[in-house]
């Protein structure tokens, strides 16, 4: 169903500096005014961040903060109900600076493997060893995002939705590098099947996938570690992939080559997430035009393929320097488009 989509050029990742609710939205709506998104405030503190943000979305699994982190527990407490309360305010700002608008719009979720490397069981492990509770999880996980899709559906009645799962974690799950509780050791690497298959059951509840006549629409994975396993998530079912464009290597080429013939769209993260001098936006794309050439891709395609993003999220910048960053982001997209060679 992704095929004949058009992606915008530009957006944001998720996450941005503050506590202002109103404001975020309105950099989020006002920077991207075709693709804006959703945005999150982990300055808030516990329940705000991506991982607490996520735990609240689960169906039948809470999480409270414990001082190693996040821990799933028996029933609601004080934790969830405060990420809950969060992720309200932030759904009501949205749909203040939404009003008629009809195009994409993003949101953004933590996918199953990050959530499993980063959730500990009762016993202080990491819901990662003990491939129940992954299933348990994921499952969890699909139903919260039906939900959370249908609330965001309702508020922003013309907009079409994109689901971003952020999987930081993904490259270590594969490789067994996530560690134990005690640190010591390393929770043996996922078979990548099982990984696999994870990631799109919980794609299949956005995308369309079940069949259950609900409105479906493209998701994105977005990983700023390196090694991201872009053949994987394409068959997983990922329509976009979003990543930090400096950690890639010549090593990355052809799965991005065959990535682009397949119709996958790139999210390149190609503006810092924190602050720093920005370059001339035709500057900050230079690596994807290098790249273009590298893979004897025609420049042509350069804007159908590519939307500009920062790296990773802006929570760690100034205010001030998110803005720019964003700002910057369509400025680079622009130049993309109208100098793709």
């Amino acid at each position: 169903m992704n095929d004949t989509l058009h992606f915008p050029p530009a957006t944001g990742i998720g996450s941005l500096p503050g506590t202002d609710a109103r404001e975020a939205a309105k950099a989020a709506t006002g920077s991207f005014e075709d693709f804006p998104h959703l945005p999150e405030l982990p300055a808030r503190g516990p329940g705000a961040d991506m991982i607490g943000r996520t735990a609240g979305l689960l169906v039948e699994l809470y999480a409270r903060v414990e001082p190693s982190g996040w821990r799933i527990g028996d029933r609601p407490g004080r934790d969830t109900r405060r990420a809950r309360a969060w992720l309200g305010e932030d759904l009501d700002a949205l749909e203040e600076f939404t009003q008629g608008y009809e195009g994409l719009l993003k949101v953004q979720a933590v996918g199953p493997w990050t959530l499993a490397a980063s959730l500990e069981l009762r016993n202080g492990e990491a819901a990662l060893s003990d491939p129940g509770a992954c299933r348990d999880l994921a499952a969890s996980l699909a139903e919260g995002l039906r939900l959370h899709l249908d609330e965001v559906r309702r508020r922003v009645p013309g907009a079409q939705l994109v689901l971003q799962l952020d999987e930081p974690s993904l490259t270590a799950v594969l490789r067994g590098q996530v560690r134990t509780a005690s640190g010591y050791r390393t929770h043996r690497a996922v078979d990548r099947q099982i990984v696999e298959a994870t990631l799109r059951d919980v794609i299949a509840v956005h995308d369309g996938g079940h069949g259950d006549g609900h409105v479906g629409g493209p998701v994105v994975v977005h990983s700023c570690a390196p090694d991201v396993p872009f053949a994987l998530l394409r068959r997983a079912g990922a329509a976009g992939i979003s990543f930090d464009f400096s950690l890639l290597t010549e090593r990355d080429d052809e799965a991005i080559g065959e990535a682009v013939e397949g119709g996958t769209r790139l999210f390149a993260g190609v503006v810092p997430g924190t602050d720093g001098p920005l370059s001339d936006p035709a500057g900050s794309v230079m690596g994807v035009r290098t790249l273009w050439r590298r893979l004897g891709l025609r420049p042509g395609l350069l804007p159908e393929a590519v939307t500009v993003t920062p790296a990773c999220g802006l929570a760690g910048a100034s205010p001030g320097y998110a803005r720019s960053a964003y700002a910057h982001c369509v400025r680079a997209a622009r130049s993309l488009a109208d100098n793709p060679e």
